[in-house]
């Protein structure tokens, strides 16, 4: 599974993923329901294969009881301050963030994965875990922790994962070609990305980068590479069969 990751999270970065999943080998992508371009993003990715990306990090709350005290003062997420959230306000935020994708898309999300990776934080882990069990949606692992973590709790993942965005752009046509070389030949594997256009109004510290995997997904070599591999990249409804 090749997933993309901020969809609706600046009009740029949007256009850039509908073009890879649309006319490159991206397969599913994340959506942010809390952002001024939420609403136009999810109106153009109907149809896809399209996830919650659950954000506790920044911009305003969707559910109407979001704790205050949690909040800054404009009323906002405090993404530093997300270790210490009550699992039962995650739980809340993510349930209604899940409601209004549906709305947005009229259609109901494959899975859910979280923006900066904030499940990693034991509490916020436990209130998604218990919405995705409810709804009976996969949620992204990270690592093998994670993995056992969500699996006790009765919530379907991916077996592997391999992604990241730092400094340089992640998904080069080179890492590309070697990922897929060392593809397990068991179980699911997600394979985060970031492709994008530069952003037009957000500033973010992934900006260029995202042209590079965008052209790396776009590039024919990617599709023929996998197509060699007798590969067909998939999304999360792989696994929650009807």
């Amino acid at each position: 599974m090749l997933n993309a990751d901020d969809l609706g999270y600046d009009p740029g970065i949007t256009r850039g993923i509908l073009q890879a999943l649309r006319e490159g080998v991206v397969s599913s992508a994340t959506l942010l329901v809390n952002t001024p371009w939420s609403e136009e993003a999810a109106s153009q990715a109907r149809g896809l294969a399209i996830g919650l990306h659950l954000n506790l990090d920044r911009g305003p709350p969707v559910g109407p009881d979001f704790p205050r005290e949690w909040r800054s003062a404009e009323g906002g997420f405090v993404g530093a301050r997300v270790a210490e959230l009550p699992a039962d306000a995650v739980e809340a935020e993510a349930f209604a963030q899940l409601r209004r994708l549906e709305q947005l898309l009229g259609q109901p999300a494959t899975h859910v994965d979280v923006h900066k990776h904030l499940h990693r934080h034991p509490q916020v882990l436990e209130g998604l875990a218990r919405v995705a069990r409810r709804a009976g949606l996969p949620v992204r692992s990270i690592d093998a922790d994670m993995r056992e973590a969500l699996r006790a709790r009765g919530v379907a993942t991916n077996d592997h994962f391999v992604g990241e965005s730092g400094e340089a752009a992640y998904w080069t046509p080179e890492r590309f070609t070697q990922a897929l070389a060392t593809l397990p030949t068991e179980g699911v594997t997600e394979w985060m990305c970031h492709p994008g256009h530069l952003p037009e109004v957000v500033t973010s510290r992934y900006a260029a980068q995202r042209e590079v995997e965008l052209a790396t997904f776009l590039h024919p070599r990617s599709r023929e590479a996998l197509e060699q591999a007798g590969l067909v990249p998939t999304d999360f409804r792989h696994l929650t069969p009807a």
